[in-house]
């Protein structure tokens, strides 16, 4: 009784559950986004055969409409030149009826119906391959049909095939962007709790703040006047800063693509010495500088990133004192890569 009093009192550890499901739904992601890729690749080569073959197939049914063209062109001169020798046969026919009777009361006349049954033979003749040829057209027309209508047949199966593709790849992209929303959550999570650990290290500072998603401090936290070397006092606010960056690279998985963006400002007074001949050179140092100490810390480089951006991207307009003390600052920022 005592040791199940013991283990009502301990409670149930979810934790190794939750780990399990977390690990096994990012993997799910990731197969999701592996198969999606695969998909895609296969899906634009199968597109790209059947954009291909529909370009060839449309060549092939411009050169058969123009033939058929042709042959309709052939078939009227060869049915226009048969009715003109169906006219002439008919009047031969006639002709050759009147001169029967005439042959028949005029013996002399026999010699010039002979002539006249000689033209109407060869008429005839004429006519008859003018029907062979008429016929050949017509079988050439229905294969020409027949052809057209395969084409027409393969078009077909191909515009639905590429209706389906486009379908399939519209689907895997809603969850593509869905897997990517998912991961921007995600990274939005950890960048909530990286903040809110370094309120918690850092304390309430007036020269450090947040500014929408970036974490600002002041210059002269880290850095003297128109200097890019880090000062002691800041190099102990770097190691603090370290510190919470190590511990949320152990959290945030492996294959989450995120950095953490170091961006260097200045006022809108010009420097112009020696070591720096303008803000851009002096903003992109103090970034640099941070970020390279961060890396003697331990922080992994590919997960930083410097940037300067001079006096080009205020948080205060105004000539004041309290305008450029504000604008000279280095932000943080935990970003996707």
């Amino acid at each position: 009784m005592a040791l199940a009093r013991a283990r009502r009192e301990r409670g149930i550890d979810y934790w190794p559950g939750f780990v399990d499901a977390l690990s096994t739904l990012i993997l799910g992601i990731v197969f999701l986004l592996s198969v999606f890729v695969i998909v895609q690749f296969f899906l634009s080569q199968e597109v790209t055969g059947k954009d291909t073959a529909l370009q060839r197939l449309n060549a092939q049914l411009a050169q058969l409409t123009e033939m058929l063209s042709l042959e309709k062109v052939g078939k009227a001169n060869l049915e226009d030149t048969l009715s003109s020798l169906r006219a002439n046969l008919a009047l031969a026919e006639t002709e050759r009826d009147r001169l029967k009777g005439v042959n028949e009361g005029l013996a002399s006349g026999g010699s010039r119906a002979a002539e006249l049954a000689a033209q109407l033979d060869a008429q005839k003749g004429v006519t008859g391959r003018a029907l062979a040829q008429v016929e050949l057209l017509n079988q050439q027309i229905a294969a020409l049909r027949r052809q057209l209508a395969a084409i027409e047949a393969s078009l077909e199966a191909s515009e639905a095939k590429g209706k389906e593709a486009q379908t399939r790849i519209a689907d895997l992209g809603q969850r593509l962007n869905l897997a990517l929303a998912q991961r921007v959550q995600e990274l939005s999570r950890f960048r909530s709790e990286f903040f809110g650990r370094l309120r918690a290290i850092l304390g309430n500072r007036p020269d450090i703040r947040v500014v929408g998603d970036r974490f600002v401090f002041q210059s002269e936290v880290f850095f003297d006047a128109g200097a890019a070397v880090v000062r002691p006092e800041g190099r102990a606010e770097l190691d603090k800063l370290a510190t919470a960056l190590l511990e949320l690279e152990k959290q945030i998985p492996g294959d989450v693509a995120w950095v953490l963006r170091v961006d260097g400002h200045t006022d809108i007074r010009p420097i112009a010495s020696a070591a720096y001949p303008s803000n851009w050179e002096l903003s992109a140092a103090r970034a640099i500088s941070v970020v390279q100490y961060l890396i003697q810390k331990g922080i992994s480089p590919q997960r930083l990133v410097a940037a300067g951006f001079g006096e080009f991207q205020p948080l205060e307009a105004g000539q004041t004192e309290d305008a450029y003390r504000r604008n000279r600052r280095i932000e943080l920022k935990l970003t996707e890569r």
